[in-house]
């Protein structure tokens, strides 16, 4: 009863002032009747002292009151009401309005100010005014000047309904108590249309540090939507950014992301793989220690569940809840599992690449003193061995040689598609990446490659080992064995005596100990990065048997051994066969035509050399040399072969120091 006796007196009180205004503003009116509309005539009616005046068809109509405090702050401060409000022409209530003036629209009054700003001269010396063009701009594609789906005749959001125009002053001073105060209003003022993401966000880890926090600090609205340029946040844009945007705050996180399957793909462009948002949540995002948090570890397995249903990808298994997505190898404490692994690979990778670069590097030396000293190497004498210097000797039979070929296609393929989502924070990598048919076809590629390298290599590892096990006169440590032995490490280090001047250059036998090492890596990495890698194609299958950390260890290892690989192969293994001064013009060729000079024959194994002529056995390897067509084909695959190489190294290296300095 009470309420409706309440109703009836402000219904009385309004219809008294309505009818009151409705009598005194004419009068008011002629009294102010000028000319002259300046603000101090506006203000006597819009001071906020009146409550309503008549509107179309009589009805009362609120009236907009501008508080004169408030507006002399904000950007418009300085400026005459009618300087927007051109349409205007007396000061009576119900205003005459100009013919084909249209009301104030923000977007058109700021770019028209911008272009004249431009035509004068002045758009240097008036940049704001060229930021807020840039904001027209981007408001104009985002989601909020789209028309209202229920509205069809009104935008989803106008600049009025985010910029009060009268009081509007965003402070440009950062780091002031007005702007901070300023931030923490945006989450109610978005609120007034998304009430239910307000109430979401207002429970949240980030509503709630913006809510008691005093330096601000704390995510609201505009830092994850941004502000004018606000989309749908189902299209494939948004998503590609939201791990930037919450970077911005999180950067260790965004850093550790990026190192993930889950990171890679998507800065290289793919939408679908799990973002931010996907395993936080968006407004209602809590602490993992949160049993409401979508990452607490009762609620992971479910979280994962919502990508790997079983549909679209196989089913998350109970593996996936112990897998870190922001694992790093600074923190023991923390990452135990990471923090071993990556001081292994680092030291790994010191080692080898100290070592051989060395190695190749006082190789180099050496060989170009010895040719600036007219020194040559002393080769075993041919006299009286009634051998046709003419012919070649046979090294590698076809099989040898389609293997190799096929190993580094398939090799550079890997290596391309590989280093592409490892590095896919280089500038280069999503332009390869949409040139390979997108990130999907990217992965596609680089299993497909890698199953051909693996069976390429079974069916070496089968051809080579049965044909050695029936033949009884073959000595596993002998010198035709690949496999290393005492004579090696001898040659090894007689090779840097001879790279400081203090003894002979090694006689090499038929498999040098470099050429060794090159042989058995293969073995190593099939190994290493074949299984690491078999684990992660198959997650599910992974986390059936294993932890989930077993992913973060294997994407590690899988990355960081196949960069050794690719680094030694393009740098080491080509100045070992194709850049020693004793090589040069590259490339060399045998291992395309099969057969090398019996000088070079000589000149590289010694040992296997003499001890073939000495036991008569050259003969049967002595063969024609190769014919002039097939002389230049294997020296266009090799220039084309080494420079594929080259640009994948360069590739490479942009990546690792791109990856350093980020």
């Amino acid at each position: 009863m009470n309420k409706k006796i309440s109703s009836f007196i402000g219904y009385l009180v309004a219809s008294a002032a309505f009818i009151f205004c409705a009598s005194t503003l004419p009068a008011a009116a002629k009294d102010v009747a000028s000319p002259k509309l300046d603000n101090a005539t506006c203000l006597t009616c819009h001071d906020a002292k009146k409550l309503v005046v008549p509107g179309a068809g009589g009805k009362p109509r609120k009236l907009l009151a501008v508080k004169t405090d408030k507006y002399g702050q904000s950007v418009h401060g300085k400026m005459e009401c009618i300087g927007c409000h051109q349409e205007i022409k007396d000061a009576v209530a119900g205003h005459k309005l100009a013919a084909g003036v249209a009301k104030p629209d923000c977007a058109s009054c700021h770019e028209g100010l911008w272009k004249d700003a431009k035509a004068v001269g002045k758009d240097k010396t008036s940049p704001r005014l060229g930021v807020v063009n840039e904001n027209i701009e981007a408001y104009r594609r985002s989601f909020h000047a789209r028309k209202n789906a229920d509205h069809p005749d009104r935008v989803n959001a106008e600049c009025t309904e985010c910029h009060d125009t009268h009081f509007f002053n965003v402070p440009t001073d950062r780091k002031s108590a007005e702007y901070t105060a300023w931030r923490r209003g945006v989450p109610a003022l978005c609120g007034e249309c998304h009430d239910e993401q307000l109430e979401a966000y207002s429970s949240s880890v980030h509503g709630k540090q913006i809510d008691k926090e005093s330096d601000g600090k704390g995510a609201v609205c505009i830092d994850c939507h941004t502000t004018h340029e606000i989309t749908n946040t189902s299209l494939a844009a948004f998503k590609l950014l939201n791990p930037e945007e919450c970077g911005s705050c999180h950067q260790q996180n965004l850093k550790t992301y990026r190192d993930t399957y889950h990171g890679q793909v998507t800065q290289l462009g793919d939408a679908r793989t799990a973002k931010c948002f996907n395993c936080h949540g968006s407004h209602e995002i809590y602490p993992p220690s949160d049993e409401a948090s979508s990452v607490h570890p009762e609620n992971r397995l479910k979280t994962c569940k919502q990508c790997h249903d079983g549909k679209k990808l196989p089913m998350a298994t109970a593996g996936f809840v112990s897998f870190s997505p922001h694992a790093h190898g600074g923190d023991f404490e923390k990452y135990p599992e990471m923090f071993i692994a990556s001081k292994f690979m680092v030291g790994l990778l010191i080692f080898v690449f100290a070592f051989f670069w060395a190695h190749s590097g006082l190789w180099y030396y050496r060989e170009w003193m010895d040719r600036k000293q007219g020194k040559r190497v002393q080769h075993v004498k041919l006299e009286g061995l009634k051998l046709d210097t003419t012919k070649h000797f046979r090294r590698f039979a076809w099989g040898w040689r389609v293997a190799h070929l096929a190993f580094a296609l398939v090799t550079m393929t890997l290596v391309l598609t590989g280093t592409t989502a490892m590095f896919a924070k280089s500038f280069w990598a999503p332009f390869v990446a949409q040139l390979l048919g997108g990130a999907q076809m990217l992965g596609l590629i680089h299993r497909v490659a890698a199953a051909m390298f693996v069976g390429i290599f079974l069916i070496h590892f089968i051809y080579v080992m049965q044909k050695l096990l029936r033949d009884r006169t073959f000595r596993w440590f002998g010198p035709d064995s690949l496999i290393p032995n005492w004579k090696d490490f001898a040659d090894c280090w007689g090779m840097f005596k001879w790279f400081f001047g203090k003894g002979r250059r090694p006689q090499f036998e038929r498999w040098a100990y470099y050429e060794k090492f090159d042989y058995w890596a293969v073995f190593w990495g099939v190994n290493i990065i074949g299984w690491s890698g078999l684990m992660l194609a198959f997650p599910h299958v992974t986390a059936q048997y294993l932890p989930g950390w077993v992913f973060n260890v294997g994407t590690l290892v899988h990355g960081e051994e196949a960069f050794l690989a690719a680094v030694f192969l393009f740098t080491v293994h080509f100045f070992n066969n194709h850049f020693r001064p004793d090589k040069l013009p590259p490339p060399d060729v045998v291992m395309f035509t099969g057969t090398q000079s019996l000088e070079e024959f000589r000149h590289d194994h010694p040992a296997h050399y003499q001890r073939m002529v000495e036991s008569g056995e050259i003969a049967k390897y002595l063969v024609e040399a190769p014919s002039r067509k097939m002389h230049l084909g294997s020296v266009v695959l090799g220039i084309a072969l080494l420079g594929i190489g080259f640009v994948l190294l360069f590739l490479v290296a942009i990546g690792f120091f791109t990856g350093v300095a980020g």
